[in-house]
């Protein structure tokens, strides 16, 4: 298969990448087309939908094998599940889903025709496959159950973040920083309240501990 695009995204590193696209929605990243897929006629009625799949591929987690089980980073990495119950980047194929909502079908002068998306749990160069419309009627589905991963807003924080620090984040980027912290991306396995995690965002690097369900920003660099 061919990349027919990548993302631009804040996040430079996986660390602190959403765990799954659309939790935090403030986050706004761009789709660029390969040269050879700069064709406005390839996105010709694509803006009467609101939102799309995006198929990529984990190209920062591809492996010579596989497991047939896996540990579910929210299980806190101490129950093994099969690999395809899970979203674990750890595949046969290195291949992920996203739903996105479009914002905006952007004319730029040096990439020609790029996509304005919300919602991307991607990171910054991550390469993509295809592009297809979220169709309601037919993707939606309400009755739909969502297994052990139903307890996710157990692992929500609150986010402590002195105003001195965060004046020093880029003012359209700090509503979405503060929901990418409090849905807390350590890894579910660590909870050590002295140590100092660093997660690179929109350019600066932002350093925080975590204590019971409250997290503390004490450094931005």
């Amino acid at each position: 298969m061919k990349h027919i695009a990548h993302i631009r995204s804040d996040f430079s590193t996986k660390f602190g990448v959403p765990r799954q696209s659309g939790l935090v929605e403030e986050l706004t990243a761009t789709v660029v087309f390969e040269p050879e897929y700069r064709n406005a006629d390839a996105l010709r009625g694509l803006d009467g939908f609101s939102h799309l799949w995006l198929i990529w591929e984990f190209s920062k987690a591809k492996r010579e094998t596989w497991s047939p089980t896996v540990r579910p980073p929210r299980l806190g990495g101490n129950r093994r599940l099969g690999v395809f119950a899970t979203r674990s980047p750890f595949r046969p194929n290195p291949v992920a889903l996203s739903c996105v909502k479009l914002l905006e079908i952007r004319q730029t002068e040096s990439d020609g025709t790029v996509l304005i998306v919300a919602g991307a749990d991607l990171m910054d160069g991550t390469p993509i496959y295809d592009i297809k419309p979220y169709i309601p009627y037919a993707d939606a589905h309400p009755e739909a159950t969502g297994g052990f991963t139903e307890n996710a807003d157990d692992f929500l924080l609150q986010v402590s973040f002195p105003e001195a620090l965060l004046a020093k984040v880029p003012q359209n980027r700090r509503k979405a920083l503060l929901s990418v912290l409090a849905h807390d991306p350590r890894p579910s396995y660590q909870d050590d309240p002295e140590r100092i995690y660093g997660m690179e965002f929109a350019g600066v690097d932002v350093r925080f501990t975590v204590r019971d369900k409250t997290l503390t920003v004490c450094e931005v660099i």
